[in-house]
């Protein structure tokens, strides 16, 4: 799949200036309120007419303004799932998933629902209401009816703006159970970088209606340059990892290329690779081995790149292998250090300082339901 989009459009009080590539997977459009992303996405799936541009799904023009080129909603095949699920009150949940249906190209989808709820875990909902349902139960509905319509391409508009945090645990699984399946490809936009950074493969940075940063995901969110943008409490690195074992004490091991990680017990099989997300600032720097300390994390990093903000603090780029980490130490403290380019240092992380929801599953062989 490839998403092309080159789109210009004013508000009075707002101009937006997109204009970027979007491929299989997850890409994610991050930033915060009034950046644009809602507008973006409304803009592909068709609820909103660009003032100028052009945009493309798998070679078909669904906008150009140039040649008077507008496919209608009903005619691009893009599923949209909004922060508050929008099912039809008065159906229950079959025939909500029915009307999905409806939509689709073929007869497929009939065959598909059940693999699909399977997938979602929905299958003991059918004769439930919306209304009895919790906030999680409605997203995954709302997500397998937009999967029955056999769309193209699946927009999620903060679909966990709306939940409390035990309700974005329970429904982040099964968030990446989509992702892997690999069927459909998403646009998934949204403010929070924890769900970014352990859902997305790509990521599109915007601020203030203009476009601001494109790439993979663990690039970006380790490029300290991107800190400002990101937050300070939340800038971090992705990094790839497998698990190599558990220790007598309860620690998991991970092993990514730089060397072994141990967190509190992730609650994954030997051998299983996942994702995991290390907060910059709860990374620490030192130039030797530290002895007589009590965390369990010491790896051996290169200084790959600086960026000092308005502020006291230092963004650092650190290289692990092949892995990036990002550390935010005091300006002091990189002065001390002189901290540059090519530094041979120690990255040193507490283990408890990794937060199970920053822990995601990657399957090694991706779980169709089509």
């Amino acid at each position: 799949m490839n998403l092309s989009v080159d789109i210009r459009h004013g508000f009075d009080d707002f101009s937006l200036e997109a204009d970027f590539e979007a491929g299989a997977g997850v890409t994610a459009l991050f930033g915060p309120s009034g950046a644009g992303k809602s507008t973006i996405a409304a803009a592909i799936c068709g609820l909103l007419t660009p003032n100028a541009g052009r945009i493309t799904l798998d070679g078909q023009v669904l906008f150009d303004s140039a040649s008077g080129i507008c496919v209608p909603v009903h005619r691009r095949r893009i599923g949209v799932v909004f922060q508050d699920g929008r099912l039809f009150p008065h159906l229950d949940v079959a025939s909500n998933l029915a009307f999905g249906a409806r939509y689709a190209p073929d007869t497929e989808s009939a065959q598909d629902a059940g693999a699909i709820a399977r997938m979602l875990g929905i299958e003991g909902l059918m004769l439930r209401r919306p209304g009895t349902l919790s906030g999680g139960e409605k997203q995954r509905v709302a997500m397998a009816r937009a999967l029955l319509m056999r769309p193209r391409l699946l927009i999620m508009d903060e679909p966990l703006a709306a939940l409390d945090g035990p309700r974005k645990d329970e429904i982040l699984p099964y968030l990446e159970r989509l992702r892997d399946a690999g069927s459909v490809p998403i646009i998934y936009v949204s403010h929070a970088v924890a769900e970014i950074a352990r859902l997305a493969n790509q990521m599109v940075v915007l601020r203030g209606g203009r476009v601001m940063r494109t790439g993979d995901v663990t690039e970006v969110l380790a490029d300290p340059a991107m800190v400002p943008m990101i937050g300070v409490r939340e800038a971090g690195a992705v990094l790839h990892a497998r698990v190599a074992g558990v220790e007598a004490g309860g620690l998991t091991q991970l092993a990514i290329s730089g060397g072994i990680l141990r967190v509190p017990g992730a609650g994954m099989s030997k051998g299983q690779p996942i994702r995991i997300r290390i907060l910059a600032q709860d990374v620490l720097i030192a130039l030797e081995h530290p002895q007589g300390m009590s965390s369990r994390n010491i790896l051996p990093a290169v200084v790959e790149g600086l960026h000092r903000g308005d502020g006291p603090g230092v963004a650092v780029a650190l290289r692990l292998g092949d892995d990036r980490l990002l550390a935010r130490i005091t300006a002091d403290a990189a002065d001390e250090l002189n901290l540059r380019p090519g530094l041979s240092c120690f990255a040193i992380l507490k283990a408890t300082a990794v937060a199970r929801a920053d822990i995601g599953v990657v399957p090694d062989i991706p779980v169709r339901w089509d």
